[in-house]
């Protein structure tokens, strides 16, 4: 948490050296020099500066009650410094993963800072904005915001910030050169503010960026891992890919999406998996349905999802019927099925989940649905089978209750995340 409260403010009041010092040390990232000076004054001030060093050292809900105190501690009059409390509290929701707090609050303090001339923390109040666009996976809502702001003009601190959500956005879309050249810049930004925190989280950037995003699956080659970089070559190939991880068919800037079509999807994948090979009905009903023995009806099914997955490949592929089954016929370039670094074997709906609850936060289960924009209970499932295999954990009871997860070993979890198609 690093909430740029101004020293020189509060509406109007004086602050005295305590209150400054505070203010100075929590700007450095330093919350125990902060409480060493406030942690027994109960002025509205103090309160605010107590929150913010609460929620730096990762007690939130203490954070989030002090916070909210010292909103209320303000009088009218200090509208500016009641904006201030309005950022740290929506800063520390975005942490609590808190996707419902009200937006329009934080919109409304950060329109007060830039009226009154706080453009730090107005500047932060965005960036906040940007976050919680990203983590929802409004890529181009968070890029639109990202184009009004000056990061030269701001402090370091907020200019690694910015960086950060540069490299966000582009890891999200697949441009790893982009990536690269903004944690380079956010690397430099985080050393000359000199918060150990904030360096760490570029570090942490660095290695996701750098760690396999997916596994390349070809007939007759051995499987293999791809980072970010990978994976962007191999769409700009030409090859058609069959890609597991955001549920889609592309060759080149072509897309087709199947993301609400998982029988579809997989009779893209086994036709993919088996390429330049066909696949037998038999087989593909097995697979795909499940079935332990491909009667009748399972091949007059078969013969419907088959004939609605050709009208959608049609400008990428061909489906063509064989004596023995089917096989995919790519218009140009050769076929590779691009899977999930660590398949989970509770389906398609848990990846997504692992990817979120991988940031190490706490999360609740609305606010996965929300980030995922899947039904609550959908996510509950999840989340349960995800426990009984222990890959999971939860804390507290009723609407308290937060679950969390280790992050993956080894691998990032970018191609995963809920991110808007090309073209967003």
């Amino acid at each position: 948490m690093f909430v740029m409260l101004r020293v020189a403010g509060y509406g109007g009041i004086r602050m005295d050296s305590l209150i400054t010092a505070a203010a100075r040390a929590l700007a450095a990232g330093d919350p125990f020099g902060a409480l060493n000076r406030v942690a027994l004054r109960s002025d509205a001030p103090a309160l605010a500066l107590r929150g913010i060093a609460m929620a730096q050292l990762g007690d939130l809900v203490r954070a989030k009650a002090l916070v909210r105190s010292a909103a209320q501690a303000f009088g009218a009059r200090e509208a500016v410094a009641r904006a201030r409390c309005v950022v740290a509290e929506a800063e520390i929701a975005l942490a609590l993963r808190d996707l419902a707090w009200p937006a329009r609050r934080l919109d409304a303090a950060r329109a007060m800072l830039e009226e009154h001339g706080d453009l730090a923390n107005a500047a932060h109040a965005r960036y906040l904005e940007i976050r919680h666009c990203l983590l929802v996976g409004r890529l181009g809502e968070a890029a639109h915001l990202l184009e009004g702001l000056q990061p030269a003009l701001l402090p370091p601190a907020l200019r690694a910030v910015h960086e950060l959500a540069v490299a966000g956005i582009a890891m999200r879309r697949l441009d790893s050169r982009a990536a690269r050249a903004a944690l380079a810049e956010a690397a430099k930004a985080a050393c000359s503010a000199g918060i150990a925190a904030l360096a760490a989280e570029v570090e942490r950037a660095e290695a996701a960026l750098n760690a396999p995003a997916a596994r390349l699956l070809q007939k007759e080659q051995a499987e293999r891992l791809l980072a970010l970089d990978e994976v962007e070559a191999l769409f700009a190939s030409g090859s058609l890919v069959v890609d597991a991880c955001r549920h889609t068919v592309r060759a080149g800037k072509a897309v087709v999406s199947l993301a609400g079509r998982p029988v579809l999807f997989a009779l893209a994948r086994v036709l993919g998996e088996a390429w330049p090979d066909d696949v037998s009905r038999d087989a593909l009903a097995a697979r795909v349905f499940r079935a332990r023995q491909a009667d009748e009806s399972y091949r007059a099914r078969l013969r419907v999802e088959l004939g609605r997955l050709r009208r959608l490949l049609r400008p990428l592929a061909e489906v063509r019927a064989t004596s023995q089954g089917f096989v995919l016929a790519p218009h140009h370039g050769p076929v590779a099925v691009l899977a999930r670094p660590v398949e989970s074997a509770h389906g398609a709906a848990s990846a997504p989940v692992l990817a979120l609850l991988s940031d190490g936060e706490a999360w609740a289960s609305s606010a996965l649905a929300l980030a995922l924009d899947a039904s609550q209970r959908s996510v509950q499932r999840a989340l349960d089978a995800l426990a009984a295999d222990g890959l999971v954990q939860s804390q507290g009871q009723g609407r308290a209750r937060r679950w969390m997860s280790q992050p993956l070993p080894g691998f990032a979890t970018t191609l995963l995340l809920p991110a808007a198609l090309p073209g967003d």
